[in-house]
Formats: structure tokens, C-alpha cells, sequence
């Protein structure tokens, strides 16, 4: 894969996701317990679909994401981790100690997904009960400091109004072929979001809207030097006859689900989670843009729905708007993503060289995609 070319995530599958696309089941068989020989093949094939990166979950019915990271990495030898944390459950020095460590035991493959919480309720069962605002200005500081101890040499000293550092130094350095400090990953679509982002990130991810809405908000960002991602889930078939038939069963016969989904928004202060389940009243923010999903499995499941090569073409014009980062997932998971690895994938890196071809022909002597 080039340097240029979009980078495909996945979420990684916990109990009773790889299996079935049943509400029900998915959203009971959490026991909060790692499956090692189950994530373990998920990795596999993962690296076998041509995925770059799991993203391993931050919450309360899951495992530790950075234990859980560094097991499956060791075992799984080429994929990457983006490993979900909030700040406020970590000091900052701790968190770059622990973090050093996991780069050292897994050659560097891992970035960062921070968020600032969504839901007050899971904040407060963890000992965190600062508001929205609050949250993103904590996090912004716990990050400068992060990025301090990546970044500098010398010992780091930092005070303002929710950490105060002396002196920091850590012996345990990250470990990169490529990178000084990992990628981060800044989740969310308020305005809070967008700043950090901008200040303390790598790449600003968010959720999908139409085009012309993500376009606005999209080309500040990356003329900013940011780069911009997008969570999104993915039903991808050879027709797309096939993917809407699909995606209508989904929604069949899960009244329980949207209850749930409903009463689970009401308690979030999330912009983003709540700006997504309000677009799932409109079901498609484009001919290939699924939010019906959205009030079925929650916020962040507004999908791409199309034949191989619709879906594809999305992905493209996602990269002319800018976006070049994917977390994906599907019903179920592991289905999904070896689906789309086999389908999607190599048309949308055909379109790729294409697309280079196409350019270098007005620069270079021949344009051979391969040069």
C-alpha cells in the first residue's frame, strides 16, 4: 500500500459479533472477557482482507484495550491496533509509560482513538463527572502533555487547570519504524472536536454526513495540515440489489432495538451521536448512504449500501473531498470485512492507480501507475 492510498480500518469483533447479525444477540452475549482465539483469527483476517488497522473498543462491557492490544499483538504479526481511550482515567505520564511499553512489544503498531466521552452516565460509573466542555478542555491538555513527552528531549513541565507535571521524564521511549509518537485519532463532531483536532491530533475522525455538508467542514481541516477520517459501517454485495435487500432485513422485525437505541441517545451529551441517530429519520443522505441504521444500531452505524463498485466509487469521492481514513464495521463483522476485502478493496485500489496514472501522464514520461 502507498503512502497516497486510503487507509481501510476495522472494528474488531468481540463475543457474539463475528457470528450474527441478530440485535439480540449481539448486544447480550458481552461478558466483558477477552476471546483470544477468536480475536486472534480475526486479526488473521484481517491482515489477509487488507485491512490496516483494529480499532479496539473503550467501554464498559469490553476488555482493556491496551491489554488487549498487546496479547493479539503479539500473536498477530502484521496488523495495527487504534487503541480508543478517554482522558481523566489516566495521568498523562502513566499513559505515555504504558503506551511506550505496548510500541516496544509490538514494534510500533498502534495509534490512538481519544475521545471525550459520550455518555455522562458511563463517565461518572468511571469517577468522571466534568461536563461535555469540560471534558474537551481536560483532553486537551491531557494530550499536550502526551505529545510533550513524545516530542521532547528534555524533562516535562506543564501546569493548568486539570494536570500539573514536574520534572517528567520517562526512560521508555516509543518504539516506530516510522513515527516519533502514534498516530491520534480525535473522535467527534462538535465544534470542541474539530479544535482539537486541529491543536493536538493527527487526524480529525467523524461521522458521515451528505457530501456537500462534509465538504464545508472537511477542506479547513486538511488545509490545516489535519487529516480527516470517517466512522462509517459497510454493506457491500456484487449487485446492489443485493446490498439494499440486505440492509432492508436488517431493519425488519427489531422494534426492540430502536427503543433501546432511543432511550441510550436520550442520555448522551454527544453532538455527533445525536446529529447521526437524527439524520437516521431520513434513511439516505445519499443514493449510497445509509442512516437508517443509525436509530437500529446506534449513532455511529450510518452505512454505505451498494453493488462492490458503488461502494467503491463512494470511498473515492470521499478522497477527492479530502478524507482519507476509514473505521469501518458490518453485520456481522468478521462476514463483512472478509467480504470487503475480497470485493471492494482491489477496485478501489485499481481506481487508485488509475487515478495516479491519470496524473502523472501530464508529468511524467509515461504513465506507468507502478513507478
Amino acid at each position: 500500500m502507498k503512502n497516497e492510498d486510503l487507509k481501510f480500518h476495522w472494528r474488531l469483533s468481540y463475543s457474539g459479533e463475528a457470528e450474527t447479525t441478530t440485535w439480540d444477540r449481539q448486544f447480550s452475549v458481552e461478558d466483558g472477557a477477552p476471546h483470544i482465539e477468536m480475536q486472534v483469527d480475526f486479526c488473521r483476517k484481517a491482515e489477509e482482507a487488507g485491512i490496516d488497522s483494529l480499532l479496539t473498543d473503550f467501554g464498559y462491557g469490553k476488555p482493556d484495550p491496551m491489554l488487549l492490544a498487546a496479547i493479539l499483538g503479539q500473536q498477530a504479526k502484521k496488523i495495527k491496533f487504534i487503541l480508543a481511550y478517554r482522558s481523566g482515567l489516566f495521568a498523562p505520564t502513566m499513559f505515555v509509560q504504558q503506551l511506550n511499553t505496548l510500541s516496544s512489544l509490538i514494534d510500533g503498531r498502534l495509534s490512538l482513538n481519544i475521545v471525550a466521552g459520550y455518555s455522562p452516565d458511563e463517565q461518572r460509573a468511571y469517577g468522571d463527572f466534568l461536563s461535555h466542555d469540560e471534558r474537551y478542555e481536560r483532553t486537551e491538555e491531557f494530550l499536550a502533555i502526551c505529545r510533550a513527552f513524545w516530542e521532547s528531549k528534555d524533562s516535562v513541565d506543564f501546569q493548568g487547570n486539570h494536570y500539573r507535571v514536574e520534572k517528567g521524564a520517562l526512560k521508555a521511549r516509543y518504539v516506530s519504524p516510522d513515527r516519533s509518537f502514534p498516530e491520534i485519532f480525535i473522535g467527534g463532531g462538535s465544534e470542541q472536536a474539530n479544535r482539537l483536532a486541529l491543536s493536538q491530533g493527527t487526524c480529525w475522525m467523524r461521522l458521515p454526513e451528505a457530501s456537500e455538508a462534509l465538504r464545508e467542514s472537511v477542506a479547513p481541516v486538511v488545509a490545516r495540515g489535519v487529516e480527516v477520517g470517517l466512522r462509517l459501517a459497510v454493506i457491500a454485495r456484487p449487485t446492489r440489489e443485493e446490498a439494499l435487500n440486505t440492509a432492508m432485513a436488517m431493519a425488519e422485525g427489531v422494534d426492540r432495538a430502536r427503543e433501546f437505541v432511543k432511550t441510550s441517545v436520550g442520555h448522551m451529551d454527544s453532538v455527533s451521536f445525536k446529529a447521526s441517530y437524527e439524520m437516521g429519520g431520513r434513511e439516505w443522505l445519499t443514493p449510497c448512504l445509509w442512516a437508517g441504521a443509525a436509530r437500529i444500531y446506534g449513532p455511529a452505524a450510518i452505512a454505505l449500501v451498494g453493488s462492490a463498485e458503488e461502494v467503491a466509487r463512494a470511498f473515492i469521492e470521499y478522497k477527492r473531498l479530502g478524507i482519507t481514513q476509514f473505521i469501518l464495521s458490518g453485520w456481522p463483522k468478521l462476514d463483512e470485512m472478509v467480504n470487503f476485502g475480497r470485493i471492494v478493496i482491489p477496485i478501489v485500489r485499481e481506481m487508485e492507480s488509475e487515478a495516479a496514472a491519470y496524473a502523472c501522464s501530464g508529468r511524467c514520461e509515461a504513465p506507468n501507475a507502478s513507478r
